[in-house]
């Protein structure tokens, strides 16, 4: 549709001016950028009538400041005296992730945003929360529920922190930026950008970018990119407060303000924003157990308990309830029979969390062309969680020196007692906090049609983690051979039948520190090369350096001596310096005006990066992209490029720290008896190298002219990841599956070799294997392993339109995979793992419905995650699909509400009906629990009031 076209427009007087702007960009078939802060609290006056979309625009910002402007493929609103510095960066001055060329989007890519009102309507109150429900998102990794659940891609991570893992390719594989700049990454040695810290009262819009972009952002950006664009054009005070509870089990908290002012030729912003939740235990989530009998599982219970199990011999013996274990005698023993424990009732599946943090952004004009820009943001967050108590699972040797000993044999040997150590020490618990700094400065020089800028910026994150009530098992075997009932420790009883201080003395600590270190510059130009009869061609070029550095300043472990080790984790390489050059051009070849047959619109890109690593030497990535629309309301795009993750500093580290070698009998069904004596290599392989991928995408958007407000996009996309870095962990299919493992595994192996495992200072005989026995040696340690080519579609679906004397939107976004076809090794079998545990389900849809008539809104949600298969279980399981329902209801009280002006009031609910995740029989080889924490959250139902006053 051309501009010029009139279309007829029917938009009652009071509608949200916002609502009533986007209505008329989606009747151009335009999209449409407009900061919620320039229109919140603004209604629009009537349009009726034919109007041009420029007239449209008109009669609806006249007399407001505001103006609408075309930018590349969308309306921009900004205000209309570009001396406002509220507007310094309208217009071409526009930035839009996945290109560096201001004025215009990415060629041949869709960029997904989620704006300030989608923020508000959600019902979500933290950023990883917004992003969890984005259907390119996975779960799998690290985020609040599979901390201490899963070790799969770093879940595990230090401070119960939450990443972004688009594709399901791994945190690692997506790249987070806010406000365009890089940030320290956070977790076990630096693993991901941890979107817990970023409040997401500040943010303006989350733009993604579900596409390879390394040609444009460098390292990380495989599976896309994501950048948390906070609110730098806000102008005025807003205060806001929330509260929330999971039906009384887990409460939140919320508060926070913003403001902002303008000067001339300056403008400021700063924002502080407090967070607390709540602990949500597993006792309050009947699938949170050991004992899945209840769903026709197994019962996993542990057999350490209190009171707890003696083995003498090959017999088991139950500890009776009820009793102190001071007078226990053999013949109340309950022979054959063990005491079982839930370990489950004593945890967290949600930690406590406290967060305060604070945004500051300031803009000056120091002359007509010259401006100076800065930002900062600052987040500590807190943390507590009982966790499962793995350190504690081992059994004890009790000797006939312990006062307390019975002998269910009479025998006098030593017995083993398996015994829960939870009631006498207190819960296993983590405890800590994560703390991040970050901010970037420069200076923006207007060269006539070309814009130059300088950047730096500084980012550091800190991480402390400690460990409290763990066993030190050192002091523990002293406490069990001493011959004094006074001070021994007593495992006979049930419960806490020994000396508070005897159990003070075996308690145990590990704490350990992290710290991640950032710094950038960079210099970038672009601006228009020369005219076409389409547009203008334009370009950016620029070069960046960047130095990272990991380290671990702090460590104590008071659970391996009588005297706590304070030798932090070592190995790590030194800084890591990056230099980079870019360039990108944007060439239109047609335009509508042109009148071409076929070719309404055609328009080029291409974009090429070169990065050089201390550590492993340059890298080059190009990207290509295409935009086609044959005619108007039809377009087809497309992008092909190769992209790279650098090796972690984890991957790199080398020493005794973490190399280890270890002899195992594994099994091997081509060996007599069954098994073999094998050798076993782990930690870091040297010169590990990036990991690379090939992408391309096809997709196409429609906005059919006979449904006006209509929107469909889809786009295929293609990527095949290479050199993988992986440590194989399939210990017991190393010599099973040769067809697999057959890359890393060495028969027969020489006599020499075999004698220089056994010299290795890190070698540990597990299984008292002689030289002579080892049949095989199995390189298991950290390497550039595996292969995933992976292939999927997007799709999305926007519709809006006037329903009921208000304005109604429809919106539907998923995610389907067709495969992931996976190789662990060279040359190994190919299998496609989409759909199995441990792997992203084969969908994700998230859609919605929102209705506004003046100051009311209502919206609801429903998102839908596929079931799956559970094949770590025989027979295979089928997991069942999750769908849950959300809803927000809010108002807003209109100019003439006196002191209520300004506020506005919603109170939302999601998973409305409290959907419990499906069940699975999940284990991670320790422990077992009734829920996948990689695919669904055991949260429940969140009812929440939130209010925000703009004075």
């Amino acid at each position: 549709m051309h501009a010029a076209d009139r279309q007829q427009f029917d938009i009652q007087a009071g509608r949200p001016l916002g609502d009533a702007l986007r209505s008329v960009a989606l009747a151009s078939g335009r999209n449409f950028v407009v900061s919620s802060d320039l229109v919140r609290g603004r209604s629009a006056p009537e349009l009726k009538g034919r109007f041009t979309t420029e007239g449209a625009f008109e009669r609806l910002l006249g007399g407001s400041g505001l103006q609408a402007r075309l930018v590349g493929d969308a309306y921009v609103i900004v205000p209309v005296d570009r001396d406002d510095p509220i507007g310094r960066g309208e217009g071409t001055d526009i930035v839009v992730t996945g290109t560096r060329i201001r004025g215009q989007g990415p060629t041949g890519s869709r960029v997904t945003a989620i704006r300030r009102d989608e923020i508000d309507r959600s019902g979500y109150g933290t950023t990883q929360q917004l992003i969890q429900a984005l259907p390119q998102n996975f779960s799998q990794g690290p985020n609040e529920a599979t901390g201490n659940l899963s070790a799969r891609d770093n879940a595990n991570n230090a401070a119960a922190g939450s990443a972004i893992n688009l594709r399901g390719l791994g945190s690692a594989s997506t790249l987070v930026l806010f406000n365009g700049n890089r940030l320290a990454l956070g977790g076990y040695t630096g693993a991901f950008t941890d979107i817990s810290l970023i409040p997401s009262s500040v943010i303006e819009r989350i733009e993604v970018l579900p596409d390879g972009a390394s040609a444009i952002y460098g390292s990380d950006a495989v599976a896309g990119v994501v950048n948390i664009i906070p609110r730098t054009r806000f102008e005025g005070l807003e205060t806001r407060v929330r509260l929330g509870t999971a039906d009384g089990d887990r409460n939140e908290i919320q508060a926070g303000a913003i403001g902002g002012l303008s000067w001339g030729g300056g403008h400021a912003v700063i924002a502080y924003d407090y967070l607390e939740t709540g602990r949500l235990r597993a006792a309050d989530r009947r699938y949170a157990t050991e004992d899945l009998r209840l769903f026709g599982g197994p019962d996993q219970r542990q057999r350490v308990a209190s009171p707890g199990t003696i083995l003498a011999g090959d017999r088991f013996y139950a500890i009776p309830a009820g009793q102190d274990g001071r007078a226990l005698r053999p013949d109340q023993l309950v022979p054959d029979q063990v005491n079982l424990e839930d370990q489950w009732r004593f945890v967290d599946l949600l930690p406590r969390q406290v967060r305060h943090s604070a945004y500051l952004e300031v803009e000056q004009s120091l002359s007509d062309r010259l401006t100076l820009f800065a930002e900062g943001i600052f987040a500590h967050r807190r943390f507590s969680k009982a966790i499962y108590p793995s350190e504690n699972l081992s059994p004890s040797e009790v000797t006939s020196a312990n006062p307390f000993y019975v002998d269910p044999t009479g025998a006098g040997d030593p017995i083993t007692v398996y015994y829960s150590f939870q009631r006498d020490l207190g819960p296993e618990a983590d405890r800590g906090y994560a703390q991040s700094l970050g901010g970037a400065a420069g200076l923006r020089f207007d060269a006539g049609p070309w814009v130059i800028e300088a950047r730096g910026s500084a980012s550091q994150q800190r991480e402390r983690s400690d460990r409290v009530n763990l066993l030190n098992r050192v002091r523990l075997a002293a406490a069990l051979a001493d011959p004094d009932p006074a001070t021994a420790y007593n495992l006979f009883g049930d419960g806490p039948s020994t000396n508070p201080a005897t159990i003070d003395r075996v308690r145990g600590r590990l704490s350990i520190g992290y710290r991640y270190s950032l710094l950038s510059a960079g210099l970038k130009a672009d601006g228009p090369l020369f005219p076409l009869p389409a547009g203008e061609v334009r370009l950016a070029v620029g070069g960046e350096v960047r130095s990272e550095h990991f380290a671990v300043p702090y460590s104590f472990d008071d659970t391996v001596g009588f005297a706590p080790d304070l030798t932090p984790s070592g190995g790590f390489p030194p800084a890591r310096h990056i230099g980079a050059g870019y360039a990108e051009l944007a060439v239109p070849v047609t335009a509508p005006d042109m009148k071409v047959p076929l070719f309404h619109r055609f328009d080029l890109s291409a974009a090429v990066r070169i990065e050089n690593y201390n550590d492993f030497g340059t890298t080059t990535n190009p990207r290509l992209g295409v935009r086609w629309e044959p005619v108007e309301g039809v377009t087809l795009r497309g992008t092909y490029g190769t992209s790279f993750r650098a090796p972690s500093f984890d991957n790199l580290r080398v020493g005794r720290s973490t190399h280890a070698v270890f002899a195992f009998r594994l099994p091997d069904p081509s060996a007599p008896g069954g098994s073999t004596q094998t050798i076993l290599i782990r930690g870091n392989t040297p010169g590990i190298g990036p990991e690379t991928a090939t992408t391309w995408t096809l997709g196409t958007d429609l906005e059919p002219g006979f449904l006006r407000g209509l929107r469909l996009s889809a786009t295929l996309y293609d990527i095949r990841y290479r050199d993988r870095i992986a440590a194989p962990s399939d210990l017991f299919s190393f010599l099973a599956q040769p067809d697999v493992y057959g890359g890393i595994t060495t028969r027969n192996p020489s006599p020499v070799d075999v004698a220089a495992y056994f010299a290795d200072p890190a070698f540990f005989n597990l299984s008292g294997a002689t030289p002579a026995s080892i049949g095989a040696v199995v390189d298991g340690r950290t390497q550039n392993l595996s292969s995933v080519h992976q292939r999927g579609i997007d799709m999305s679906a926007h519709f809006e339109t006037s329903a009921f004397g208000g304005s109604l939107s429809l919106d539907g976004n998923g995610a389907i995979i067709d495969r992931i076809d996976q190789s662990i090794t060279a040359g190994a079998p190919i299998v496609d793992v989409v759909g199995k545990i441990g792997s992203p389900v084969r969908s994700r849809w998230r859609g919605s419905a929102a209705w506004t008539r003046g100051g009311f809104s209502v919206a609801t949600f429903i998102n839908r995650t596929a079931g799956y298969d559970n094949n770590a279980v025989t027979p295979v399981q089928k997991v069942a699909s999750w769908t849950t329902i959300d809803l927000s209801i809010g108002y807003a009280f209109p100019d003439t509400a006196g002191p209520l002006r300004g506020l506005r009031a919603q109170l939302s609910a999601t998973n409305l009906f409290d959907s419990d995740p499906p069940y699975v029989q999940y284990s991670n080889g320790l422990f077992g629990i009734g829920f996948n924490p990689e695919a669904s959250d055991p949260l429940g139902r969140v009812i929440a009031i939130q209010l925000v006053k703009s004075w």
